[in-house]
């Protein structure tokens, strides 16, 4: 982001209305915010209890998830592996080709390729930890297939979202086994990362798909991963990717990850955000729409912490039409990341108030903005 005194004055200026329309799209352009959504919030959605919630079919094909991505006015799109591959698994060149021209003509930047190995069954026990060793080798080939196709569709990063890894049942599985197999698989997948100039990122879940726990049950935990994985290759190439409806899952404050990320040396890969309740489940639901105080110190602290990458939307938003909903997400989202920016345009008196150490003197310094009284 580009946060200086002079753009941090336009915030009593030209950006003191409620931000909309091409409103918003100055105010990331001014800021430096880059803003995306993966190509699956532009979907038709279905869910266990009903098959699609359009009761008129969308045109499902990667080029119309992409053509409605840029009528809201998106600049960036999340790819994922599954929608360059043949039946067979295979690279699909004419797919690669179709869709880097749909890029172009749509004027969108592809921001990062997602590895969807938990839509596989064979891979339901698990992808880079299945038990048998011959489907845990596919798994990390699959994989290691994910960072050329980074590669050649121009991604910075490469993602990782382990949903099939993790157990079920008490005793399940061997825990220390398992997160072995884990840190070798991104081992692996950094060095392949790392040969090509790219991110690679994990991303932590609570649960679901798995019901016991997935294996990077927190960002905590998968921040340990990537530590010990960059030791071990001897550069920093893996990091973290923050969900923000992730860190609710579990009951974390968001913004308190990103500081504990950057402590520990650990990059942020990529950013998904939406709404979720806290302590409840993964909701995915419009950016914005829940508790307004935590958004604003995350996006606090992703300026606080020089977070400099994109803030993608990760929404499903099952009964309302995806263009509109992605539209609200971005503008709700800067409108946040508007209030996070006064507070920061006043940090001294912020943090002169937290070194008071009067959580009444904090809530005085920031009750204004947040409220927008």
């Amino acid at each position: 982001m580009k946060v200086d005194n002079i753009n941090l004055e336009m915030l009593s200026t030209e950006f003191s209305p409620y931000l909309e329309n091409d409103l918003v799209d100055r105010f990331f352009s001014t800021f430096g915010i880059k803003f995306s959504a993966g190509h699956w919030c532009a979907g038709g959605f279905a869910d266990r209890f009903c098959s699609s919630y359009q009761e008129e079919p969308l045109d499902e094909t990667a080029i119309g998830q992409i053509s409605r991505i840029a009528k809201a006015g998106i600049e960036g799109v999340e790819l994922n592996n599954e929608m360059f591959l043949k039946p067979d698994l295979s690279i699909d060149d004419q797919k690669i080709s179709a869709i880097k021209d749909a890029l172009k003509q749509y004027k969108l930047t592809p921001t990062n390729m997602n590895t969807n190995i938990w839509t596989r069954a064979r891979y339901r026990m698990g992808g880079i930890t299945n038990p048998d060793p011959v489907r845990r080798q596919e798994g990390l080939d699959y994989c290691l297939q994910t960072v050329e196709l980074a590669h050649l569709l121009g991604c910075p990063s490469v993602q990782l979202w382990p949903g099939s890894d993790g157990w079920d049942y008490h005793f399940e599985v061997n825990y220390g086994k398992q997160l072995d197999w884990f840190i070798d698989g991104c081992i692996a997948i950094s060095r392949a990362a790392k040969k090509y100039g790219l991110k690679f990122g994990t991303e932590a879940k609570q649960k679901e798909p798995r019901e016991g726990n997935m294996i990077l049950n927190t960002t905590a935990k998968a921040a340990l991963v990537a530590k010990t994985v960059n030791e071990a290759i001897g550069e920093t190439v893996m990091g973290v990717v923050i969900d923000y409806g992730h860190e609710q899952m579990v009951g974390n404050q968001p913004a308190d990850s990103l500081y504990l990320l950057k402590r520990m040396g650990v990059p942020i890969a990529n950013f998904h955000i939406n709404a979720a309740k806290y302590n409840s489940n993964d909701e995915d639901r419009v950016t914005g729409t829940d508790d307004i105080w935590r958004l604003a110190e995350f996006c606090y602290a992703a300026i606080d912490t020089g977070y400099d990458g994109w803030f993608g939307e990760d929404q499903f938003t099952y009964r309302m039409e995806p263009v509109r909903a992605m539209r609200l997400s971005k503008e709700l989202f800067a409108n946040a990341m508007k209030k996070a920016l006064r507070i920061y345009s006043i940090n001294g008196r912020l943090t002169e108030a937290q070194n008071s150490g009067d959580a009444g003197e904090v809530i005085d310094v920031v009750k204004r903005i947040l409220t927008g009284a």
